[in-house]
């Protein structure tokens, strides 16, 4: 890997695009072109604009390429990444790497381009020529329909210098440039190549670049200084200027306000850089001097907002001490900014936009009047791009209006309407670390992140692409391979599954355990009608406990053909499912559909039955046992010599008495888990309850229960007291210390402090759910040998150390998820019976239609649930999606499956985005097999990877597993095959690849 990026040719750059789109229908990996309607098409200094939108200054429009990919999915308005007097490696040196983190609220670490001022502006008028070549060529637009905006930072000296005036006077006419003459006597030296355009289009390409300018300037720059930069921009370059203006004007305490209300509590910054920055009292009679100096030129005049809210690294974040934030939480800022300055010029104040726009605002934006609007954080998002064709094609509604003020009221209902907008609240949870523990495999990496999630791997997927299709019993065909227990799962299975999805870097996960539901009920009759057992097992088992481990037992076994008898205790089966969790959750009938299926297999079902001893049960003729007890020894808080009840006491008899317990009117109940919230939830549901409350040593974020536990406890008007650690309980009250949440760590939970403050929490009973423990002694009764925590001592496949018995669920490790007892069920299963008890049932999905849903945000229930779900098992992609610069690619290898992702040295300036999508423990930037520009630069990096020395004949210098070889096509080597015809691939198909 390398973190110098290298520019390509024109020659390159034009023969990449044309053999990407001619053999494969994309560019740059974009695969939806979007085509300007010119009934649309605006006008901005003076200049004709298809789309109002594009990159914002940074690492989506530093290289050709990224204009020609933004272009390509609907940009027209291109921000120019800034240049500055310091560039090139001097700059580089100055950006810790990796610099960029948007897996949710965008955070970054860079501010300029990394290339050396001549170098940007040669990229810029390459992308120039290439714009307006996709423009006639694919009959994209016209090829003035677009137009590119120079970013200039950060002080009059440096903007004046001879670098950095040669730059604006170049960008505002180019013609007289080398590049400009090499990329003009190129299109016109293959013009007899073209389909549509001629010698004339050519000839007509303007050199007039760019005729406006962003000012970008530091923190901490005096408003004399700034007002004299934008004077000399109108004045002495004649360009129409924008001022970037930062949400610092809006002052520290609405800042902080504003985003500790939206659940960014956790973002950390101080109060100098809102004292430091430019004030609101001295900005408004600047811009007011500066508007009127612009009409009395004739030119446009506003300001960019914004630039950067500088915040802290606390957690790890990125490699820096500060950073800058950006995306959904600086929404909230950047549009207040916005209202703000709105209202105070009447909505005469032009505005250029950037800051946490995406699909579902950019409409409300522009309308309002807000406009040219550019983007950074979301196009760094799967779907990249492909991002901005949904923002084009939604705008198309607005038609051509032009610009005659801001709306201001619309903008301050847009501003109010943000705080409590979920796409820009922080949920109560943090996200989950959403990566697998594998790293990533050098050939054929895709894989489904939900599934890799799920204990048992379900064929999720699968089942979701049949259910948009309405092909319930194929779906449920599916489900039933992998899980027993589709009721169940499909009810109260807390859904790893959904924590991983992809959908949640685009907006909301797919609603996986619904569907399951729904399949399982629309699916029902023909599943039992159908269930059949497939396997010839003459094995003997028996199956202690009859809760979803026990079930899940019984099914797997049954299935496969083992003779399975059932002992539970209680009067019904489901165990802790049917006698704990409340029935406002899931009730019996729902336990009893998932139970029906094991009747179907054969199973003998004995409930109300205590099951004899282990010892006993194999001399009854049983050839295998398998305990699933369950964690059935309840634990319990005792606080200064009281003990609180325990909350699946509560549960139980909550259950079995339909809510009619005596607990007073007011309870409070200590934890922070599912079986609180489940606890909390069924206490105010009891008669006679007035008020719960919810005690936690921490706030809601660091709480182990699931969001949607978490949120539906607050639905229910759970009072959540957090920050309180019980101490003792008084008559009609819980006592507790005040606690202190202290710095976080690198996983960015905080340490807790105790305070010697005492509260007091009206409790007439406190239940506390603490958790419960393992049945050691029924364990070591059995013969069964444990460890020093009580637990079994079992193999992988759960196998105790008393041969032929086995033991699985809550009561091997400890309370857990159902679908966790699912797996290690069927891993007990398949070791008794020596088989598989799971099959793989996973169908592709049709590439054309994975391409077609990548990139658009939509909410559930617009649409079937399939049809949001990005198949990611046929296709992910990520990686090749969110990188800027397009240094990771998708190239087909004939004779395999699915395509293949290379990563490309030369592009790569180590930004470190791809690392935080790709869905394994790996950054893909460093891990996945490489292309290098040659045997040299392979020596500059530690990459798995090859150079292509010589296409004909094929021969290249490979590493792999970190050794070099030397390879011509047809010999034999030790490097895997599927490497060597990756390499051949390139070479035959994607030589545009190889500098």
């Amino acid at each position: 890997m390398s973190e110098f990026m290298t520019c390509m040719s024109f020659e390159q750059l034009l023969k990449w695009i044309q053999t990407e789109h001619d053999t494969k229908g994309t560019v740059f990996g974009v695969h939806r072109p979007y085509v300007a309607r010119q009934e649309n098409t605006r006008t901005l200094f003076g200049r004709k604009l298809e789309t109002v939108i594009g990159p914002a200054a940074g690492p989506n429009s530093q290289m050709a390429q990224n204009l020609v990919a933004a272009y390509y999915a609907g940009s027209r308005f291109f921000e120019l990444k800034t240049v500055q007097i310091m560039d090139g490696a001097e700059l580089s040196a100055c950006v810790n790497k990796p610099c960029i983190k948007a897996d949710d609220e965008g955070y970054n670490c860079e501010w300029s381009t990394e290339l050396t001022v001549p170098e940007a502006r040669d990229e810029y008028i390459k992308a120039w020529f290439a714009l307006s070549f996709l423009a006639k060529e694919y009959g994209l637009g016209e090829m003035d329909g677009f137009q590119f905006n120079l970013s200039v930072g950060y002080d009059l000296e440096g903007i004046q210098s001879p670098k950095i005036d040669g730059f604006i006077e170049e960008m505002k006419d180019a013609e007289k440039t080398e590049i400009w003459q090499e990329c003009k006597a190129y299109l016109l030296a293959h013009v007899d190549e073209f389909s549509h355009m001629t010698r004339e289009d050519i000839e007509a390409i303007s050199p007039h670049i760019c005729n406006s300018a962003t000012l970008s300037t530091l923190h901490g720059c005096p408003p004399d200084e700034i007002e004299r930069i934008a004077t000399y921009l109108l004045t002495e370059k004649k360009m129409h200027t924008f001022i970037k203006c930062n949400p610092t004007l809006l002052g520290y305490d609405f800042a902080r306000q504003t985003l500790d209300e939206m659940g960014y509590d956790y973002i950390s910054f101080g109060r100098f850089h809102f004292e430091d920055d430019l004030q609101y009292t001295d900005a408004v009679p600047m811009l007011t001097r500066l508007m009127e100096l612009s009409r009395s030129l004739g030119l446009e005049f506003g300001v960019k907002i914004t630039n950067t809210f500088p915040v802290d690294v606390k957690a790890g974040e990125l490699p820096s001490e500060e950073m800058y934030m950006s995306g959904k939480s600086l929404f909230p800022l950047s549009i207040a900014l916005a209202a703000k300055l709105s209202k105070d010029f009447d909505g005469n104040l032009r505005i250029s936009y950037s800051g946490g726009a995406d699909a579902f605002n950019i409409v409300q934006i522009v309308d309002a009047g807000i406009w040219p609007v550019t983007m950074a954080t979301t196009i760094l998002k799967p779907g990249g791009y492909q991002r901005i064709t949904q923002m084009a094609q939604s705008l198309e509604v607005l038609g051509a209006a032009p610009f005659t003020g801001v709306k201001v009221k619309d903008v301050e209902a847009l501003a109010e309407g943000a705080k409590t907008d979920p796409h820009h609240t922080k949920p109560a949870k943090l996200p989950d670390v959403r990566k697998s523990e594998e790293k990533v495999p050098l050939l054929d990496c895709f894989e489904a992140p939900c599934e890799e999630a799920c204990p048992i791997h379900q064929d999720v997927a699968t089942y979701m692409m049949l259910s948009g299709e309405e092909k319930y019993e194929e779906a449920m065909d599916v489900i039933l391979a992998r899980n027993a227990l589709p009721f169940i799962t499909g009810t109260i299975c807390s859904h790893p599954c959904m924590r991983h999805c992809t959908r949640n870097f685009y907006e909301t996960p797919v609603q996986i355990r619904d569907t399951k539901l729904l399949c399982a009920q629309k699916a029902y009759v023909h599943a039992v009608d159908t269930l059949a057992v497939t396997g010839s097992s003459k094995k003997k088992v028996a199956v202690v406990g009859g809760g979803p481990a026990g079930m899940a037992s019984a099914f797997y076994l049954a299935r496969g053909g083992a003779s399975v008898t059932l002992y539970e205790k209680r009067d019904r089966l489901g165990g802790v499912v049917s006698a704990i969790i409340p029935d406002f959750r899931i009730d019996d009938t729902v336990i009893d559909k998932d139970a029906e299926f094991l009747k179907k297999l054969g199973v003998d079902i004995r409930t109300g039955t205590e099951a004899p001893a282990v010892s006993e049960l194999f001399k009854e003729g049983f050839d295998d046992v398998v305990l699933a007890v369950g964690a059935s020894k309840r634990s319990t808080l005792t606080l200064e010599g009281k003990r609180a009840v325990n909350a699946l006491d509560f549960l139980e008899e909550f259950n079995e008495k339909k809510g009619q317990v005596d607990l007073g009117n007011n309870v409070a109940v200590i934890g922070g888990g599912n079986t609180a919230m489940d606890t909390a939830r069924a206490a105010i549901r009891t008669t006679g309850v007035k008020h719960v409350s919810l005690v936690y040593r921490r706030n809601k974020r660091y709480m182990p229960a699931d969001e949607q536990e978490l949120d539906l406890a607050v639905e229910d008007g759970v009072d959540f007291q957090d920050l309180l650690a019980p101490l003792r309980m008084e008559e009609g009250k819980l006592i507790c210390h005040r606690t202190v949440l202290g710095e976080r760590d690198a996983s960015g939970r905080p340490g807790v402090v105790e305070t010697e403050e005492e509260v007091a929490v009206l409790a007439d009973t406190v239940i506390a759910a603490v958790g419960e423990k393992v049945p050691t002694d029924y364990y070591e009764e059995s013969g069964l040998t444990t460890d020093d925590r009580g637990r079994v001592k079992a193999n992988a496949a759960g196998m105790s150390s008393v041969p032929h018995v086995y033991v699985v669920g809550d009561g091997l490790y400890g309370p857990s998820i159902v679908v966790r007892a699912e797996a290690q069920a069927a891993a007990a299963a398949e070791d008794i019976l020596g088989c598989p008890v799971v099959k793989d049932t996973a169908q592709k999905a049709k590439a054309e239609d994975i391409y077609r849903k990548k990139g658009i945000l939509i909410e559930p229930g617009a649409e079937p649930e399939g049809e949001r779900c990005l198949s990611c098992a046929t296709i992910c992609e990520n990686c090749v999606d969110v990188c800027p610069n397009r240094a990771n690619i998708s190239i087909w290898v004939p004779g395999m499956e699915m395509a293949q992702v290379i990563h490309l040295d030369n592009l790569c300036n180590e930004c470190g985005n791809c690392n935080s999508f790709c869905p394994y423990a790996s950054a893909p930037y460093k891990d996945k097999f490489t292309l290098f520009a040659s045997t040299d630069a392979m020596q500059e990096s530690t990459n798995d990877g090859f150079a292509v020395q010589s296409i004909d004949p094929l021969s290249a210098h490979i590493r792999y597993l970190g050794r070099d070889y030397d390879w011509k096509k047809g010999e034999e080597s030790v490097v895997p095959e599927g490497l060597l015809r990756l390499i051949e691939a390139v070479a035959a198909d994607y030589a545009y690849l190889i500098p």
